[in-house]
Parts: structure tokens; sequence; C-alpha cells
């Protein structure tokens, strides 16, 4: 398959829009399956995991492979829940484009807000399909306009809908100037193109008046046409939408209603149409390092060049063992071929390429630049290890995931049940990057964390049902932060003899408290050319660990910048035990000084209800520490923004309902770590 006739696509939206079951639909009408399946009887193809078909959410970015009027569409289907960000997050560094889903009655939603900006972080071209055009209150002009407001993107209608609500028909094509209507009778599969009724021309020509005035803009020679009055032809537009697309000068729309089987084969046209190849998108960035210096270079997508790729998602399979998601930026892999694991200096084998189909895989001979399979046989490969060749030293942008904020007690009901517990665990974190584990240092208790109560459940559930690890579970606690509010200096000199030989490090360091949200950072400012690497390394792992340990209370430290001013080494008695030792104790020293502090995580609440309950639903809220930050009024009811406290936020699900009639429902997504006023007292 060439590079231009292949996609890479993401479908993305907050939870319940409709990504699964479009999903679904494209799958059915480019005969990749013959039977529709539903989230609501558990039956959809890309929500195989036993869990996601009870829940009737969408957990792991399922990926499969299908293929409309001669053009490969690889499809990565996203969770929509704000607790599984770390999936939606891997899967859009991959993609060349994707398809953001918006429900036509609800508009832009908060999750929708949340992997929006994630797309524009990793500047993904995307098309929208606005949803749900057949239920009450559908707006699809409203509901473009509030994605024009919420991210100042300019819209661009392909269609305008026959009827809204459950008087919708079909849709007007703006290009071809057509109506389409689709068949009940045999699922949406045909479909009837007539002529634009009389009654709807002259606003569908204000429509198309609108379109060609949007993409001429972005389009000198079309622009020429336009102004000298030409005829401009489809293929000259949808040349045109398709550069407008990939440089995101604007974002196409089409719709529909997927659960009744419209206007998904205009989807799929415009995928094929608009969204870029392979080469169209900017080359990959990388670091090519030389001995101790690096330097950024692009990466080419071209299968004739050094093989390079990207591992962006790791789940695991009883039967095959670890499956390695990757994304080939440049060159090709073979099965049986070894290949270089550059983040862990490994070499590894490569057993087995599959292309995926959910949970159903084919095999295939090689993995090529541009196109996205699964390799067998990786054992050390992690989410966001870079593989290919010792002589093309080039690692790519590694995928910054967000901290976990809560955490559980694990606790295994025998002794004998440990040590599958923690092969379990250690397989779950390479899975899921955003889900760690340790021990508690006082208690000796199993701590495992993540981004959500959800989240935890889910993995929990996993460990017990596909595992069979017999556990239990102590209540959800929150994550907190270390940090310091001032500046400090400390030295600290080690000595310790070992086995008659003395093992000696000196040092000396500054602390200081970082901007809020920068992280930790470290530096060696003093002279250290004469330094052994090895004792180099020593102390910045010394230094790495204690920030990873904590102050006082054993939490990970945050915006904390650590300056190493002074080193005193003795070339006859240094050691790497020495210094990393030496590094631990300055530390505690240095950060005892510097008022060491206390932080707690702050969540994002969204919480969507009906008018008349707006009142309880913020009552609840400001209950438990919440502030009211905005309010948004939809056809359905009203959203509420506001930040609270996560400590505070156990439980709130049971008084929302009670307060509400069981008509208000919130989702929440962590925002920052903020000083926690009278510490843990």
């Amino acid at each position: 398959m060439s590079l231009d006739k292949m996609r890479n696509i993401g479908i993305m939206a907050h939870i319940d829009a409709g990504k699964t079951t479009t999903t679904e639909r494209i799958l059915y009408y480019t005969g990749k399956i013959h039977k529709i399946g539903e989230i609501d009887d558990g039956q959809a193809t890309m929500d195989w995991m036993a869990q996601e078909q009870e829940r009737g959410i969408t957990i792991c970015s399922a990926a499969t492979t299908t293929s409309w009027k001669n053009h490969q569409i690889n499809i990565i289907d996203t969770p929509g829940h704000v607790d599984f960000t770390a999936e939606v997050e891997r899967s859009l560094r991959v993609l060349d484009g994707a398809v953001a889903v918006i429900c036509a009655v609800d508009g832009v939603q908060p999750q929708t807000e949340t992997v929006w900006k994630q797309a524009d972080e990793f500047a993904v071209p995307r098309i929208c399909f606005m949803n749900k055009m057949d239920r009450i209150g559908a707006d699809f002009f409203g509901s473009m306009d509030d994605v024009h407001e919420k991210f100042g993107v300019d819209c661009l209608a392909l269609q305008i809908p026959i009827g809204q609500g459950p008087e919708f028909e079909g849709v007007i094509d703006l290009l071809e100037m057509k109506e389409i209507r689709w068949n009940e009778e045999d699922e949406g599969e045909t479909f009837t193109i007539t002529d634009v009724d009389a009654s709807r021309l002259d606003q569908a020509q204000q429509w198309r008046e609108k379109l060609i005035d949007t993409v001429a803009g972005s389009d000198d020679a079309l622009m020429e046409l336009y102004l000298d009055g030409k005829e401009i032809t489809v293929d000259q537009l949808k040349k045109a939408i398709r550069a407008g697309t990939i440089s995101r000068t604007f974002v196409p729309f089409v719709m529909g209603s997927a659960r009744h089987n419209q206007g998904v084969q205009p989807l799929i046209d415009a995928i094929v149409d608009y969204l870029p190849c392979p080469t169209d998108i900017p080359p990959a960035k990388g670091l090519k390092f030389h001995k101790d210096e690096s330097q950024e270079v692009e990466v080419p997508c071209d299968p004739s060049k050094m093989p390079l790729g990207l591992v962006f998602k790791i789940q695991y399979d009883r039967e095959m063992g670890p499956l390695s998601y990757v994304r080939m930026y440049s060159g090709k892999i073979s099965s049986g071929m070894q290949i270089y694991n550059l983040n862990k200096k490994k070499r590894e084998r490569v057993n087995r390429i599959l292309r995926m189909h959910a949970d159903k895989s084919e095999a295939m001979d090689s993995l090529q630049a541009g196109d996205i399979a699964v390799i067998i046989g990786l054992k050390l490969a992690q989410t966001g290890d870079t593989i290919g060749t010792e002589a093309f030293n080039v690692l790519l942008e590694q995928p910054k995931f967000p901290q976990p904020v809560i955490s559980v007690a694990l606790e295994p009901e025998s002794m004998s049940e440990k040590d599958k517990m923690n092969e379990t665990l250690e397989i779950l974190s390479r899975e899921d990057p955003t889900f760690t584990s340790h021990e508690d240092a006082e208690t000796g208790q199993l701590i495992i964390s993540g981004m959500g109560e959800l989240h935890l459940d889910v993995l929990v559930t996993r460990m017990r049902d596909d595992f069979g690890v017999k556990c239990n579970v102590g209540a959800p606690q929150v994550t907190y932060r270390e940090s310091v509010s001032g500046t400090a200096e400390a030295s600290e000199k080690f000595e310790k003899t070992l086995a008659g030989k003395e093992n000696t490090a000196g040092l000396t360091i500054s602390v200081e408290q970082r901007e809020t949200g920068s992280g930790n950072s470290f530096e060696v400012t003093c002279k250290h050319n004469d330094i052994p690497d090895e004792i180099m390394e020593a102390i910045k792992h010394g230094f790495m660990s204690s920030l990873d340990s904590g102050i006082k209370y054993g939490y990970p430290c945050t915006d904390v910048a650590v300056k190493v001013t002074g080193i005193e080494y003795n070339e006859l008695t240094a050691s790497v035990f020495a210094f990393e030792a030496c590094a631990a104790q300055v530390f505690d020293k240095a950060c005892t000084a510097a008022n060491p502090v206390i932080l707690e995580p702050v969540m994002n609440v969204d919480i969507s209800c009906p008018k008349e309950f707006v009142g309880p639903a913020s009552s609840q809220l400001s209950q438990r520490g919440g502030n009211i930050m905005g309010q948004d009024s939809k056809t359905t009811g009203e959203i509420i923004h506001a930040q609270a406290p996560m400590a505070n936020m156990f439980g709130f699900t049971t008084n929302l309902r009670s307060a509400t009639q069981g008509r208000a429902s919130f989702s929440m997504e962590f925002s920052h770590f903020q000083l926690k006023v009278g510490g843990l007292g």
C-alpha cells in the first residue's frame, strides 16, 4: 500500500458522544464486520474487554485496520472518560489525523475540551462528525458555533441538515448540491441522492457561498477564480479543503446519527479526502546522540531509510505475552529480525508482526514507515520506547504522562498470592504509565496509585478477573505532593569504611521553589570535567531518588529546583555508593531548612444538571470547599464548571444524586497542586 493511500486516524470525544458507535458503523460499511454490534447490549466490536462491555465505556484504545476506496485506514478508538486520559494522549501522539465526534444536542462537553487541547498540543488535523442529529434538541448550527466560540477555530460546514431532531431526514451535500437520505430497511447501507428541493435551495446556496468564501480565503488560486466570478469545480474545492484541513486553517463538519445508520459513508469519504497521509504531515522529531551531546533531527517518513519506530502502547495477552503497538516513522521491520531498543540499550527479536482488529489479528511479513501494527516478542519494551538500530541512534520524543493523584492499599489474601500480585502489577504498570505501585516504608503496605476512582476500580477488577489475583482493597486515599516554600543551602560530607575500604563523598547544594506546575529540575553548576561519569550518574540518581521519596511525609516532591554547587571528590576513596548516600543526606538537610510544605491535588469538576437543580448542585460543591468558576447553558440543561480539593470529593456521587433526584452527573480531572492549609495534621 503506497503511503498516500494510508490514513492513521483516531476517533475522539466526550464520554457517550458516540465514538465507539461511529467506529462500529465505519467498520460495517467498509466491510470489516458483517454485523453491527451495539454498546447497549455489550456487543461493540471495539469494546472487547469484559469490563468495557459491562460498563458500556471504552477503556483501552483499540486498534483496527479497514479499507475504503483503495485506501487503508488505521483506526484507534480512544476512551472518553477522563480517568483514561493517558490512553488518549499516547494515541494522539502517533496519529496523523482525528475525527472529533460531537453530540448535536450538548455541543462541546468538558472532555471534548480536554481531547481537543491534547490534539492541538500534537498539532493533529481533524474533522468533526456532528452525531445524534435525530435526538430531541439537536442543533447543528448552534453546536458548530459552540465549537467556534470554545476553540476559536473556523468551522467549515460541508453539509447542512434536512430537518433536525425527530424531523431529521438526511443531509444536503454542499459540494455536489445534492440531498442524501439513508434507507432504514438495509441499516443505512444504501442511500438515495436527489436534487435539492426548491424550498431548501436558497439556504443551501447561502451555505455553499459561505463554504467557497472560507475555502478560497485559504487558497490564492481559488481566490483568483472566485474574484473573477469563474466556476470553481468540485475537485478544486476538495483539493483546497484538504490543504486547509491539513494546515489546520479550518475544521470541516459533516453530520448524521451513527446509532440510526445515517451519515457515516460521507464521514468515511471525508476521512479519505481531507485527512492527511503519513507524508502530508511534518516529519517526526527526535534527538540524535553523539557521545554526550544531542541534537534535534527530523525523521522523514521513508520506508527505504533506517528503521525507527515508537512503542506507543503495551497490552498483555495471556497466550502471546506483551503486545507492543508500534508506529513506524522510518524504514522497515521484518518478522524474525533483531531490533535495538534505544531507551533500554538492548537488542530484542521480532517474533511476529500482527495487523490488529480489536482483539483479533492477522499476520504480516513486515511493518514499514507510516504504518501501525503490533510486534510480538519485545519483552523489555515500555510505552514511549524507541526501537530501531544501533547505527541510527535517534530517540523519538517520549510521551509525558500526568502523575497519579489517588491511591488505595492492596493486600494479597494469602502469602502465596503475593508473588502473583507483584507480577500482575508489573504487567499492568507496563501497560499503563499512569498506574504505579510502591511499598509504604512505614506500614509495609503495598500502595497502588492512578488517575481516579474509576481508573483504580477497573485495574483492580482486571487483577481479580483477568489474572486471578485474590486481594483485598483499602479505601481510596489522596496522593499528596511535597515541596519547599523557600530557598536553602546545605553541605554534607559522607565517610564510611566498608570491608576495610574507605568510602568518602562531599556535596554542597542549594534548593529552591519553582513555579507551580513546572515540575522538578536538577543541574550541576560547579566544574566537574575531571570527575568520572559513573560518579556524576550516582549524584544525579541520588537526588532523583530523593525527589521521589519526599521530604517529611514520603510523598513525591514537585516544583523543587536542586543545584549542585560544590563536589568534594577524592579519586582514592570516592565511590558510587558514597555519593548516592551523600546526595540523600544533603537533600534532606537542605529541604528541611527551606520550609517544606505539603500540596494537595485540586480537580476540575464539571456538573451537568437541569436548570432547577443548579442551586442544590452548587451547594453540594460549596460544602466540599469547591469554587464555582463558571456556568454554560445547553439545550439539555446547565453545566457548572468548578474546582475542588480531591480529598473532599470522595462519595460526592451519592450526595449529588440525592440532592438532584438523580438528575445530575459530573466528571472530574486533575487540574493542579495547591498548598494544603494546615498541613496533614
